[in-house]
C-alpha cells in the first residue's frame, strides 16, 4: 500500500500518492492531510515511520498525505502560508494538517491522528486543507504526475501456483526514505542561510563576535601587560551560570523528551532541536552537554572564592579551561545553525553569549594563575 507514495520533483519537493489516487470507489470515503517536515529532523522520521506509514497500510485507499519538504524554498513557501492561515507567528515540524486543525510534534500527532482520521471517515471523509496556494501546487504537479504514471513500473512477478515454503511477497518500505533525504542536500549554504534571514542573519552576528573574543582573548592572554578584571566579576560569573543553566536545562529537557520548545519570535528552535546536531555524536543531548558544563564552572566559581590560595589558583584556570572550550563549541554549534541546518535557535545563541561573557570574565585570573600550570607540570630536577 505504501507504493502509492512517490517522490516528485517539479514545483515541490513533495510525495504524495499517484494521479488518481484521491478518487476511491464511491462507497469509500478519503481522508485527505497534509505533513510539513525538514530532511533533517528526527521527530519528523519518527512520525513518518512510526504513525504514517502504519495508518497508511492500515487504511489503504481511504487515507492520502501529501509531504511537503521545508527546506526547500517553495516548500517553506507554503508552510509559511499555513502557518498564516492559522494565525501562528511561528512553528515547528512535523507539522501535520488535516481540514481545518493543525498537530504539532511527535507526541500530538500520534495520539491524535488516528482517532481523527476514524472520525472523519465516519462523516463520509475529508478534502485536501485550505492551505494558499496548496491547491495550485497541486494542479501545477498535475502534469508531471500523469508522465510518471504513464511509465510503466515494473511488475513484480507473482508465485506459482504449486506451492512454496517462502512465496515471494512484496515487503512495503516506509515513504521516509526519500523526504528525509531528499533535495535537502542540494542547497548551498547561502541559501540555508536564506531559509530565515532574520534569525540566521542574528546567528550570524554572534557567531562573528565569538571568533572575535576568542581571538583577542588570545592576544589578550600573550601579551605581557595585564588583563583588566571586572570589579564585578565576583557575582556575574555564577549569575551567569544559573541563567545558562536555566536555558541548557530547558533545551536538555526538550532534547530528551522530546516534545516541542517554545520559541521566541526570531527563529526556528524546533527546526534546530530536531536536527542531528542537536546530540553529540548521535547520543549526548547537546543542552545536556551545556548544563553539565555550567554546573561544573559554578563548582569551580565556589571552590575558587573559598579554597586556599593555590586551590583558588587551580579553580581560576578550570573555569577558564571550560569557558574556553565552551566558546569554541559555541562557535562550532552556531556556525552549524545558518549555513548546515538552515535554522537558529534563541536559546542556543542565548547560551553563546553568555558562554562568551564567562570566558571574558575568566581572562585576568587565568592570566595571574599561568605560572601554577607551569608548577604543576615542572620535573623534579636530580641534585647529587
Amino acid at each position: 500500500m505504501l507504493n502509492k507514495f512517490l517522490v516528485l520533483a517539479l514545483l515541490l519537493p513533495i510525495w504524495f500518492s499517484p494521479p488518481g489516487a484521491s478518487s476511491s470507489p464511491a462507497d469509500q470515503p478519503v481522508v485527505h492531510a497534509v505533513l510539513f517536515y525538514s530532511p533533517t529532523c528526527g521527530h519528523c522520521h519518527k512520525v513518518i515511520t512510526e504513525t504514517i506509514s502504519p495508518l497508511v497500510e492500515q487504511y489503504g485507499e481511504q487515507f492520502y498525505i501529501v509531504g511537503v519538504d521545508i527546506s526547500q524554498p517553495q516548500g517553506l513557501a507554503m508552510f509559511q502560508a499555513a502557518l498564516e492561515y492559522f494565525k501562528l507567528e511561528s512553528g515547528g515540524v512535523p507539522f501535520l494538517v488535516i481540514g481545518d486543525t493543525y498537530l504539532i510534534g511527535s507526541i500530538d500527532i500520534p495520539e491524535q491522528l488516528p482517532g481523527m482520521i476514524e472520525q472523519y471517515l465516519a462523516q463520509g471523509g475529508l478534502d485536501w486543507p485550505s492551505i494558499p496556494g496548496f491547491a495550485e501546487a497541486m494542479a501545477a504537479a498535475e502534469p508531471a504526475q500523469t508522465e510518471q504514471a504513464a511509465t510503466p513500473a515494473p511488475v513484480q512477478e507473482t508465485a506459482p501456483a504449486a506451492p512454496t515454503s517462502a512465496p515471494a511477497v512484496p515487503t512495503p518500505t516506509a515513504p521516509p526514505a526519500a523526504p528525509i533525504t531528499s533535495n535537502y542536500s542540494n542547497l548551498s549554504p547561502w541559501e540555508r542561510l536564506a531559509l530565515d534571514p532574520i534569525g540566521n542573519g542574528l546567528a550570524v552576528i554572534v557567531l562573528a563576535a565569538m571568533i572575535v573574543s576568542a581571538i583577542a582573548g588570545a592576544i589578550f592572554l600573550l601579551r605581557a601587560s595585564a588583563v583588566p578584571q571586572l570589579p564585578a566579576r565576583e557575582w556575574l560569573i555564577p549569575a551567569l551560570c544559573i541563567i545558562g543553566m536555566l536555558v541548557a536545562g530547558y533545551l536538555a529537557y526538550v532534547e530528551t523528551a522530546h516534545v516541542e520548545a517554545v520559541c521566541g519570535p526570531v527563529g526556528d528552535c524546533n527546526t534546530v532541536q530536531q536536527s542531528e546536531y542537536a546530540r553529540l555524536f548521535g547520543i549526548l543531548p547537546i543542552g545536556v552537554l551545556g548544563l553539565v558544563g555550567y554546573v561544573m564552572i559554578l563548582l569551580a566559581w565556589g571552590v575558587e572564592r573559598w579554597a586556599n590560595r593555590q586551590l583558588s589558583g587551580y579553580a581560576s584556570l578550570a573555569i577558564f579551561g571550560m569557558a574556553a572550550f565552551g566558546l569554541l563549541f559555541s562557535i562550532y554549534l552556531t556556525f552549524l545553525e545558518p549555513f548546515v541546518i538552515g535554522a537558529t535557535c534563541a536559546w542556543c545563541l542565548t547560551s553563546a553569549v553568555i558562554m562568551t561573557a564567562v570566558f571574558w570574565l575568566s581572562l585576568a585570573p587565568a592570566k595571574d594563575n599561568f605560572k601554577l600550570l607551569g608548577d604543576l607540570f615542572r620535573l623534579p630536577s636530580n641534585k647529587g
